[in-house]
Protein backbone atom coordinates (compact mmCIF):
# COMPACT_ATOMS: atom_id res chain seq x y z
CA UNK A 1 0.00 0.00 0.00
CA UNK A 2 1.31 3.42 -0.93
CA UNK A 3 1.74 5.44 2.26
CA UNK A 4 -0.66 8.36 1.77
CA UNK A 5 -1.66 10.42 4.80
CA UNK A 6 -5.21 10.99 3.57
CA UNK A 7 -5.83 7.23 3.73
CA UNK A 8 -4.63 6.87 7.35
CA UNK A 9 -6.35 7.30 10.70
CA UNK A 10 -4.94 7.10 14.20
CA UNK A 11 -6.93 5.66 17.09
CA UNK A 12 -6.50 6.54 20.78
CA UNK A 13 -8.30 3.66 22.47
CA UNK A 14 -9.51 4.37 26.03
CA UNK A 15 -6.57 6.61 26.94
CA UNK A 16 -8.25 7.48 30.24
CA UNK A 17 -6.80 8.28 33.64
CA UNK A 18 -8.67 5.34 35.19
CA UNK A 19 -6.19 3.01 33.48
CA UNK A 20 -3.12 4.71 34.96
CA UNK A 21 -1.39 5.21 38.31
CA UNK A 22 -3.16 8.59 38.44
CA UNK A 23 -6.22 6.65 39.66
CA UNK A 24 -4.77 3.83 41.76
CA UNK A 25 -8.16 2.62 43.03
CA UNK A 26 -9.51 1.96 39.55
CA UNK A 27 -7.59 -0.18 37.01
CA UNK A 28 -4.07 1.28 37.01
CA UNK A 29 -1.81 -0.01 34.25
CA UNK A 30 1.89 0.41 34.99
CA UNK A 31 3.21 3.50 33.16
CA UNK A 32 -0.14 3.94 31.44
CA UNK A 33 0.14 7.70 31.83
CA UNK A 34 3.30 7.79 29.71
CA UNK A 35 1.76 7.13 26.30
CA UNK A 36 0.62 10.64 25.39
CA UNK A 37 3.67 11.73 23.40
CA UNK A 38 3.54 8.59 21.27
CA UNK A 39 -0.19 8.92 20.64
CA UNK A 40 0.36 12.50 19.50
CA UNK A 41 3.35 11.50 17.38
CA UNK A 42 1.48 8.79 15.49
CA UNK A 43 -1.48 11.11 14.95
CA UNK A 44 0.78 13.39 12.92
CA UNK A 45 0.96 10.67 10.27
CA UNK A 46 -2.82 10.46 9.94
CA UNK A 47 -5.52 12.50 8.26
CA UNK A 48 -8.13 11.62 10.88
CA UNK A 49 -7.89 11.01 14.62
CA UNK A 50 -10.36 8.78 16.46
CA UNK A 51 -10.78 8.30 20.19
CA UNK A 52 -12.79 6.19 22.59
CA UNK A 53 -13.62 6.00 26.28
CA UNK A 54 -14.99 3.44 28.64
CA UNK A 55 -18.12 5.06 30.13
CA UNK A 56 -19.46 2.88 32.93
CA UNK A 57 -22.28 2.99 35.44
CA UNK A 58 -21.44 2.60 39.16
CA UNK A 59 -24.23 0.01 39.18
CA UNK A 60 -22.70 -2.21 36.49
CA UNK A 61 -23.23 -5.95 37.02
CA UNK A 62 -19.53 -6.73 36.61
CA UNK A 63 -18.26 -4.44 39.41
CA UNK A 64 -16.26 -6.03 42.23
CA UNK A 65 -14.63 -4.42 45.25
CA UNK A 66 -12.36 -7.39 45.81
CA UNK A 67 -8.98 -7.03 44.02
CA UNK A 68 -8.60 -10.80 44.08
CA UNK A 69 -11.68 -11.12 41.87
CA UNK A 70 -10.42 -8.86 39.07
CA UNK A 71 -10.58 -10.53 35.64
CA UNK A 72 -12.37 -13.58 37.02
CA UNK A 73 -15.62 -14.76 35.39
CA UNK A 74 -18.94 -13.30 36.47
CA UNK A 75 -21.09 -15.95 38.17
CA UNK A 76 -23.99 -15.58 35.73
CA UNK A 77 -22.54 -13.68 32.78
CA UNK A 78 -24.83 -12.08 30.26
CA UNK A 79 -24.06 -11.88 26.55
CA UNK A 80 -22.21 -8.57 26.87
CA UNK A 81 -20.20 -8.84 30.08
CA UNK A 82 -17.89 -11.69 31.01
CA UNK A 83 -15.35 -10.75 33.70
CA UNK A 84 -15.30 -8.89 37.01
CA UNK A 85 -13.52 -5.53 37.24
CA UNK A 86 -13.16 -2.79 39.80
CA UNK A 87 -15.29 0.24 39.03
CA UNK A 88 -13.65 2.52 36.47
CA UNK A 89 -14.42 5.09 33.80
CA UNK A 90 -17.46 6.61 35.51
CA UNK A 91 -18.56 9.82 33.72
CA UNK A 92 -17.85 12.92 35.76
CA UNK A 93 -14.94 11.41 37.70
CA UNK A 94 -11.21 12.00 37.35
CA UNK A 95 -10.77 8.49 35.99
CA UNK A 96 -13.11 9.26 33.09
CA UNK A 97 -10.85 12.08 31.88
CA UNK A 98 -8.53 11.60 28.94
CA UNK A 99 -4.84 11.83 29.72
CA UNK A 100 -3.46 15.35 29.91
CA UNK A 101 -1.98 16.42 26.60
CA UNK A 102 -4.53 14.65 24.42
CA UNK A 103 -7.28 16.47 22.53
CA UNK A 104 -10.67 16.89 24.15
CA UNK A 105 -13.34 14.49 22.84
CA UNK A 106 -14.88 17.27 20.75
CA UNK A 107 -11.53 17.85 19.02
CA UNK A 108 -11.35 14.32 17.63
CA UNK A 109 -12.74 13.59 14.18
CA UNK A 110 -14.79 10.73 15.62
CA UNK A 111 -15.30 9.61 19.20
CA UNK A 112 -16.89 6.60 20.91
CA UNK A 113 -18.25 6.14 24.44
CA UNK A 114 -18.79 2.47 25.23
CA UNK A 115 -20.13 0.33 28.07
CA UNK A 116 -22.71 2.73 29.50
CA UNK A 117 -25.36 0.02 29.93
CA UNK A 118 -25.13 -1.70 33.32
CA UNK A 119 -24.84 -5.14 31.72
CA UNK A 120 -22.44 -4.14 28.91
CA UNK A 121 -18.67 -4.34 29.16
CA UNK A 122 -17.30 -4.41 25.61
CA UNK A 123 -13.55 -4.29 25.10
CA UNK A 124 -13.20 -3.40 21.45
CA UNK A 125 -14.25 0.09 20.41
CA UNK A 126 -15.86 -0.91 17.11
CA UNK A 127 -18.91 -2.60 18.64
CA UNK A 128 -21.13 -1.93 21.64
CA UNK A 129 -21.87 -5.63 22.07
CA UNK A 130 -19.55 -8.58 22.53
CA UNK A 131 -21.22 -10.48 19.69
CA UNK A 132 -20.13 -7.58 17.44
CA UNK A 133 -23.60 -7.01 16.01
CA UNK A 134 -24.22 -3.46 17.29
CA UNK A 135 -21.71 -1.09 15.70
CA UNK A 136 -20.31 2.03 17.35
CA UNK A 137 -19.93 3.53 13.87
CA UNK A 138 -16.12 3.50 13.81
CA UNK A 139 -15.83 1.13 10.86
CA UNK A 140 -18.51 2.99 8.93
CA UNK A 141 -16.77 6.32 9.59
CA UNK A 142 -13.42 4.98 8.39
CA UNK A 143 -14.96 3.56 5.24
CA UNK A 144 -16.76 6.83 4.54
CA UNK A 145 -13.40 8.64 4.66
CA UNK A 146 -11.68 6.08 2.40
CA UNK A 147 -9.29 5.05 5.19
CA UNK A 148 -7.09 2.04 4.42
CA UNK A 149 -4.78 1.97 7.44
CA UNK A 150 -5.26 2.58 11.18
CA UNK A 151 -2.49 3.34 13.69
CA UNK A 152 -3.49 2.23 17.18
CA UNK A 153 -2.44 2.92 20.75
CA UNK A 154 -4.15 3.39 24.11
CA UNK A 155 -5.04 1.30 27.14
CA UNK A 156 -4.77 -1.53 27.69
CA UNK A 157 -2.96 -3.59 25.06
CA UNK A 158 -4.10 -7.00 26.27
CA UNK A 159 -7.77 -6.03 26.26
CA UNK A 160 -9.33 -2.97 24.63
CA UNK A 161 -6.46 -1.98 22.33
CA UNK A 162 -5.77 -5.47 21.08
CA UNK A 163 -9.41 -6.36 20.55
CA UNK A 164 -10.06 -3.08 18.71
CA UNK A 165 -7.09 -3.86 16.47
CA UNK A 166 -8.50 -7.31 15.73
CA UNK A 167 -11.93 -5.88 14.96
CA UNK A 168 -10.46 -3.41 12.49
CA UNK A 169 -8.29 -6.06 10.89
CA UNK A 170 -11.32 -8.32 10.48
CA UNK A 171 -13.08 -5.40 8.80
CA UNK A 172 -10.36 -5.27 6.15
CA UNK A 173 -8.13 -2.42 7.33
CA UNK A 174 -4.36 -2.49 7.51
CA UNK A 175 -3.77 -2.17 11.26
CA UNK A 176 -0.56 -1.10 12.97
CA UNK A 177 -0.17 -1.25 16.76
CA UNK A 178 2.42 1.12 18.19
CA UNK A 179 3.89 -0.55 21.30
CA UNK A 180 5.26 2.74 22.64
CA UNK A 181 1.74 4.20 22.53
CA UNK A 182 0.21 1.47 24.69
CA UNK A 183 0.72 -0.49 27.89
CA UNK A 184 -0.75 -3.77 29.11
CA UNK A 185 -2.09 -5.19 32.35
CA UNK A 186 0.00 -8.37 32.62
CA UNK A 187 3.14 -9.58 30.85
CA UNK A 188 1.43 -12.85 29.99
CA UNK A 189 -1.61 -11.08 28.61
CA UNK A 190 0.55 -8.75 26.53
CA UNK A 191 2.55 -11.57 24.97
CA UNK A 192 -0.57 -13.62 24.23
CA UNK A 193 -2.24 -10.65 22.56
CA UNK A 194 0.85 -9.79 20.49
CA UNK A 195 0.98 -13.35 19.17
CA UNK A 196 -2.72 -13.24 18.36
CA UNK A 197 -2.37 -9.90 16.60
CA UNK A 198 0.53 -11.07 14.46
CA UNK A 199 -1.30 -14.27 13.58
CA UNK A 200 -4.21 -12.15 12.31
CA UNK A 201 -1.96 -9.96 10.17
CA UNK A 202 -1.78 -6.92 12.46
CA UNK A 203 1.57 -5.16 12.24
CA UNK A 204 3.52 -4.25 15.38
CA UNK A 205 5.99 -1.37 15.58
CA UNK A 206 8.17 -0.22 18.48
CA UNK A 207 7.43 3.51 18.20
CA UNK A 208 6.06 6.22 15.93
CA UNK A 209 9.54 6.71 14.48
CA UNK A 210 9.12 3.36 12.74
CA UNK A 211 6.15 4.70 10.75
CA UNK A 212 8.56 6.57 8.49
CA UNK A 213 10.05 3.29 7.26
CA UNK A 214 6.77 1.50 6.52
Amino acid sequence: MKWVKKNIASFDVDAEKCFTPLCPKELPVENGHLIVNELNAQAKHAQFRIGSKDAHSPFAVWVTQDPAEIAKPIKNPGPNADLKWTLHGVPGTKGFELLDGLPTPSEYDYFVWKGIEVDFHPYGACYHTMDEKLSTGVIEFLNSKNIHCVLIGGLALDFCVGITALQLSNAGFRVIVNKAATRGITDGGIQKMLVNLKDKGVEIIDSAIDINSL
